[in-house]
């Protein structure tokens, strides 16, 4: 018996491979910033908690002052991905997200209080109090939503889990169990994290905010942070690879019949490995070399993006394959598609990815103030 639901009579407005397209580039803006509220809250309590140095605390400010602007992007950049997714994966999306519906729903309120946590971790640091506690509970409960999104993304791939589960559960209060790639992609959350948080500090050193010796120390922490965790993520993403289905990797290898895409979305891995080696010499450089000068920090800004569009494009033909192995081909739609209306569209996306460009360096620009100042 087919478990997907019939398809939506109505076709899609645009080709597929366009709305893919627009998926996956906003996925990866998406991720960018994720791993770096991720991975530069982690380092703002280790450095707020264990620092014993000025430089330490000013780097923890630097962090916190920030993190506020990064969610959101987070959030603004987490909705466009998941349209699209649902336009070309609703019938296993929505499915997946009724089956963890109690958690799906939580997941607005949780980020309203993530929002006002960093706040309160900010300002707390601002004044010189304790605040390795509130950043805790801040990235614990980030780290929640991270993981009942990845959940609802792996579960819709698990038709056949669909029914046990909401047998088990009707109210969609169970979370399922028994994923062999879990480990390893929570490893390579937490390790990205802090490679792309590493890296963000070699970019922040070479800010005139911050004296000649608080430079010196911002950049060889984060050259050192993003040297080593870079490795780990490194190795995280292998083991992700390799416990995937055996169809998965012959698909992503040779490619599918009539679906040579995907071998070309496979070659992205290699891409992707490439370049996670070439974050990790760039921290090395920083971190090591004592080099905090601005075009390190740009390089690893460029490598940093270019990583996570490379693994965004490998694990789509990981869905990709998985999805047509158990039943459902994501080109198999019909397309009635208005161009008039999607160049108008198309023009409105790109003005809007330059007005977030624009905030980008409005933002890069407005801290005129010592990084050091209270």
């Amino acid at each position: 018996m087919n478990p997907y639901p019939a398809v939506d009579p109505i076709p899609l407005p645009a080709p597929v491979w366009l709305m893919k397209l627009l998926h996956l580039v906003t996925l990866s803006l998406h991720f960018v910033a994720v791993e770096m509220l991720l991975g530069g809250l982690l380092l703002a309590i280790l450095l707020s908690l264990l620092g014993s140095s000025a430089n330490a605390h000013t780097t923890a400010r630097a962090l916190a002052r920030r993190l506020t602007i990064v969610m959101t992007f987070v959030i603004n950049l987490a909705v466009p991905p998941l349209l699209f997714a649902q336009v070309l994966y609703g019938r296993a999306l929505y499915t997946s997200s009724v089956l963890i519906g109690v958690y799906w729903i939580a997941l607005i309120p949780t980020l309203i209080l993530v929002y006002w946590l960093l706040y309160k971790f900010s300002a707390r640091l601002e004044r010189g109090q304790s605040a390795w506690w509130v950043g805790l509970i801040a990235w614990l409960l980030a780290g929640g939503v991270a993981r009942v999104l990845s959940t609802n993304m792996t579960l819709m791939l698990r038709p056949e889990a669909w029914r046990n589960m909401y047998a088990a559960s009707a109210m969609g209060a169970y979370l399922p169990t028994g994923d062999r790639t879990l480990e390893p992609r929570w490893l390579m959350m937490l390790a990205g994290g802090l490679l792309i948080g590493g890296l963000w500090l070699v970019y922040l050193a070479g800010r005139s905010t911050f004296t000649a010796e608080e430079k010196r120390f911002v950049a060889g922490l984060g050259g050192k942070v993003a040297a080593g965790f870079g490795l780990v993520y490194l190795a995280a993403g292998l083991w992700a690879a390799h416990v995937q289905p055996e169809a998965v990797k012959i698909g992503l290898t040779h490619g599918v019949a009539n679906h040579a895409l995907y071998r070309y979305e496979g070659f992205a891995g290699y891409g992707w490995i490439a370049l996670v080696v070439v974050a990790v010499l760039v921290g090395a450089i920083a971190g090591f070399g004592k080099i905090a000068a601005g075009w390190l920090g740009w390089a690893g800004v460029l490598t940093a993006v270019l990583v996570e569009i490379m693994l965004t494009v490998y694990r789509d033909g990981v869905r990709d394959v998985t999805l047509l192995s158990k039943g459902y081909d994501v080109w198999d739609r019909a397309v009635a598609t208005n161009w008039g209306v999607v160049g108008l569209f198309l023009v409105l996306f790109v003005a809007g990815l330059g007005v977030i460009g624009w905030l980008v360096s409005v933002a890069a620009r407005a801290q005129k103030t010592m990084e050091g100042a209270a």
